[in-house]
């Protein structure tokens, strides 16, 4: 089962190798790994994401709380979660009936184009993990010459801190 674990941390040298460590050691997989600055620039947002089942994680949360430096880890439910994850692909195009197809397909997905060059063409799609993955294969058969991802940046809807906060405040 994935998880998206969102990680609140101390904006300090070696806290991400501390974090990853913490899963190396412990033959964990982190699928993807996002780290950025929050509004205060004393702290970092970590939002990793991992496969395992729910006593497997709880394992890690428990683990990852007791780092020096971590403020709050989450487990954010997925169903209750805004993700999104940025892919650039760089992809073969050397006729324009080819280029004419593949720009079909961005405006469809809602995607970008980000550079035109003679042979190819780089696009910017934003989306969840299934629009992507759908996008990369409908690509492949073009020529995939480069792919660079992110990894997902996610945050809980607002329905859930409301309802965490009614719980922690007794509302």
């Amino acid at each position: 089962m994935k998880h998206i674990i969102s990680v609140t941390v101390e904006n300090k040298f070696g806290v991400l190798a501390r974090v990853s460590g913490l899963f190396s050691s412990r033959g964990y997989n982190i699928d993807s790994l996002t780290v950025g600055v929050t509004t205060d620039p004393d702290i970092s947002r970590m939002t990793i994401v991992v496969r395992g089942d729910d006593r497997i994680v709880d394992q890690v949360m428990k683990q990852l709380d007791k780092l020096i430096d971590v403020i709050e880890v989450r487990d954010l439910p997925i169903e209750h979660t805004m993700s999104r994850d940025l892919c650039l692909l760089k992809i073969r195009c050397s006729d324009s009936t080819k280029r004419t197809e593949i720009l079909e397909l961005v405006n469809i997905f809602d995607a970008k184009t980000i550079d035109v060059g003679y042979e190819t063409l780089t696009v910017q799609i934003t989306g969840t993990d299934d629009k992507i993955d759908a996008f990369i294969k409908l690509m492949k058969p073009f020529g995939i010459i480069e792919t660079a991802r992110t990894g997902i940046a996610a945050m809980a809807r607002e329905f859930n801190d409301v309802a965490r906060y009614n719980r922690e405040w007794s509302i």
